[in-house]
């Protein structure tokens, strides 16, 4: 077992929504890693599990809270057992999201739509609300970083004009609720990823030596972010580094968007 070395968020409680893999794992192991008590939600209990695991198999603290974002009962539900087992929330990471496309606008069924604006707007919304709501009661105050997407704010690609729309709004909501706010104590932004080391980067039947090959020539810096990078990021803006940082939408991305 190997014992983690806590710094930057000793004794804090962090929650990570969409944590049972991918880039919200990575955020989740990286903020225990930190000395953070970590929430961990998504879905299905069986990959939260595995995240928690981990995190104890590193000498970390963390709880398994299953939860449907897209459900304001479930949102302050989160919330609340998070409060409830370490006794605050200082740090939210909204990064729970859903990806229906591959084809152009006209072929997206209605159902994949609704879907995608269920979870990836709705359910920040609620998520973030609960979150302010708990925080600004606190004397701390507390942070708040929504995932977002260089697709929308940023740039886009054929087959996801939907998926692109909600992430637009995901950055758009951000902004607005992070000058509500900060003068409550609450201070929120946002983090974009690009194409980043998760399944959702492959094109269909691609390997991720195809992968590899395809970003050499088409990204600016010849490769995508690991899953880690990614978190570095959100972990920067949820830190008193990042103490004047207000309403900011960090894209990393490898350069893809410029």
């Amino acid at each position: 077992m190997t014992t983690r070395i806590a710094t930057r968020f000793r004794g804090r409680t962090a929650l990570v929504t969409g944590a049972g893999s991918g880039i919200g794992r990575a955020i989740a192991l990286a903020f225990a890693a930190e000395g953070a008590q970590v929430v961990v939600a998504g879905r299905r209990p069986e990959p939260l599990d595995e995240t928690v695991a981990l995190i104890e198999k590193r000498g970390g603290e963390a709880l398994a809270v299953p939860t449907d974002v897209s459900r304001s009962a479930d949102a302050e539900a989160l919330v609340a057992a998070a409060v409830d087992r370490y006794g605050s929330l200082d740090v939210a990471v909204n990064n729970a999201g859903v990806f229906r496309g591959g084809r152009p606008l006209a072929d997206l069924s209605e159902a994949d739509w609704r879907t995608q604006l269920d979870i990836n707007v709705t359910g920040v919304f609620l998520a973030l609300r609960a979150e302010t709501a708990r925080m600004r009661r606190q004397p701390t105050g507390g942070a708040i970083v929504n995932v977002s997407s260089t697709f929308g704010p940023h740039t886009t690609s054929p087959g996801a004009a939907a998926y692109s729309a909600t992430k637009a709004a995901v950055t758009a909501l951000s902004r607005g609720a992070a000058l509500d706010h900060i003068r409550d104590g609450v201070r929120i932004n946002v983090v974009s990823p690009g194409a980043t080391a998760t399944p959702m980067s492959l094109r269909p039947g691609e390997t991720e030596t195809d992968r590899a090959e395809r970003v050499r020539a088409t990204l600016p810096l010849g490769r995508i972010s690991t899953t880690e990078e990614v978190a570095a990021a959100v972990l920067y803006l949820a830190s008193d580094d990042a103490a004047t940082v207000v309403g900011t939408d960090l894209v990393v991305d490898s350069g893809g968007s410029l």
